[in-house]
């Protein structure tokens, strides 16, 4: 049997980047965004679904995020879903499916994001930053 666990998302950050620093000092940022998609109804009007999702990103490319990203910024995420159950402190258990970053653009702002009108190529007059999984921070190609 073949798995495959790939995500991309394109959306705009709800608030600012968290950075935190393990016990073992890795830095790890959690990015919120909303991502839209357009669609139309059974009706034919047109409608508008938004998804919130938790982005962690890891090591220096989480201090990268947390440094240039902010509020209402555009991005692009590339990266896998993960899943974490554990027991609260009110002794409930708690379960939640976020996006482990592989790779965050930093993207224009303005930049249009109806699924139907992304284009992930940028121009030559598009300046949308790239940050690997390594921290190296650079052009989009």
């Amino acid at each position: 049997m073949v798995n495959l666990n790939k995500v991309f998302l394109v959306g705009n950050l709800t608030r600012d980047p968290e950075l935190r620093y393990t016990p073992q000092g890795t830095a790890v940022t959690t990015l919120r965004m909303a991502a839209n998609r357009s669609f139309k109804d059974k009706s034919g009007q047109s409608q508008k679904d938004t998804c919130f999702v938790n982005v962690v990103v890891w090591a220096q490319m989480a201090e990268v995020c947390n440094q240039y990203l902010q509020k209402g910024k555009p991005v692009f995420v590339e990266g896998r879903l993960q899943s974490r159950s554990w027991q609260g402190s009110d002794g409930k258990n708690r379960n939640v499916l976020e996006v482990i970053a592989t790779r965050v653009q930093f993207m224009p702002q303005g930049v249009r994001q109806e699924a139907q009108n992304v284009d992930l190529g940028p121009g030559p007059q598009d300046n949308i930053q790239e940050v690997d999984e390594h921290g190296e921070v650079g052009e989009a190609i």
